[in-house]
């Protein structure tokens, strides 16, 4: 578990706010059931990084003012014109309770029907699973390789592990091998003699 310090914000307006982002830091809040809300900022590179490598869904240990707290990321804010992250929340979890999450899901193999000139469409990206926070996968690995032309592969079809459970419609489609495309023979409705054309364009030309 990533351990990041944090320190307690005793400001709270907008330009505050924008001190700390101005600082190299992200302007955050700690909530959780049994928790008064604490509002909190931490080092911009370090959350970045920590994400980046362990994904959304790691378990962080949150250091504030030498308190600690397993906190996961709950949700954050973004200026899209910068692509920063402007503010953050973490949420207060029990290790020993099952928590609901989306996982990204990762196809791995080649697919029989690709193979044979189909075409692979992945349907869902992500899928919902439950599972105790220390025990969240980063990402879920599917074998595709014996897909064939007009298979699919439902929700049903994954095998959890004993650490998680999918917790989504059964009947999702997460991928399928679509027909090979078939190209389109164009028809002018003219019935056309037998020659070669006079130019690129195929332009008519009479010979006098």
């Amino acid at each position: 578990m990533t351990t990041l310090q944090a320190v307690k914000r005793t400001e709270f307006t907008n330009s505050a706010k924008r001190k700390v982002r101005e600082s190299g830091q992200i302007p955050a809040i700690i909530y959780g059931k049994k928790v008064e809300s604490k509002p909190v900022a931490l080092d911009s590179i370090e959350l970045i990084k920590t994400l980046r490598e362990e994904g959304k869904n790691t378990v962080i240990n949150l250091d504030v003012d030498g308190s600690s707290h397993a906190v996961m990321l709950y949700d954050m804010q973004t200026d899209p014109l910068k692509n920063e992250i402007v503010h953050a929340d973490f949420h207060i979890v029990d290790m020993q309770a099952d928590v609901e999450v989306e996982v990204p899901l990762h196809l791995t193999g080649e697919a029989q029907g690709v193979k044979d000139g189909g075409v692979l469409q992945q349907s869902l990206h992500e899928v919902t699973i439950s599972a105790k926070p220390g025990q969240i996968p980063q990402t879920i690995d599917i074998d595709i390789a014996n897909l064939a032309v007009n298979d699919a592969l439902y929700i049903k079809d994954l095998t959890s592990s004993g650490q998680y459970q999918f917790v989504q419609d059964e009947e999702q489609v997460v991928a399928s091998i679509l027909p090979p495309q078939q190209e389109e023979e164009i028809d002018s409705g003219e019935e056309q003699e037998p020659g070669t054309p006079t130019n690129e364009e195929g332009r008519e030309h009479n010979e006098e």
